[in-house]
């Protein structure tokens, strides 16, 4: 099972804003920048982020009903600023699986079995992908 939504809550409150300090800089964490799908607000959420095929693949540990992930799918793009450096994002695509799985690095995807971490997303870095 995700991290439940309470522990989700209590990171977006407090975890987050720390971890934002260094998300940018310290591998795996990544910050993922993304615009509110209603309200127009830029967000900046840290995730941990690994390179895919088609750019980059992020696990979804609470869930698939984040909205970071319906702001991204809705905008269709996203900034991820990793170890320093800015990578345009685009064509989200959801994974679920092994599908998803097999894209995180081992020790990751061990880690994400014993959490019942099952769902994905992955994002391109180029514009035809």
């Amino acid at each position: 099972m995700p991290i439940p939504l309470r522990v989700a809550r209590f990171n977006r409150r407090v975890t987050n804003p720390l971890l934002g300090t260094i998300s940018d800089w310290l591998p795996p964490f990544a910050t993922l920048h993304h615009v509110g799908r209603t309200s127009g607000r830029r967000y900046r959420t840290p995730v941990f982020a690994f390179s895919s095929p088609r750019g980059v693949v992020i696990a979804l540990t609470y869930g698939p009903d984040v909205q970071w992930l319906r702001n991204v799918e809705a905008g269709g793009e996203a900034r991820l600023v990793r170890r320093g450096r800015v990578l345009a994002l685009n064509h989200p695509r959801r994974l679920h699986g092994q599908v998803g799985a097999r894209l995180v690095p081992g020790v990751i995807r061990a880690g994400l079995r014993l959490m019942r971490v099952d769902d994905f997303v992955e994002l391109a870095t180029d514009p035809h992908p």
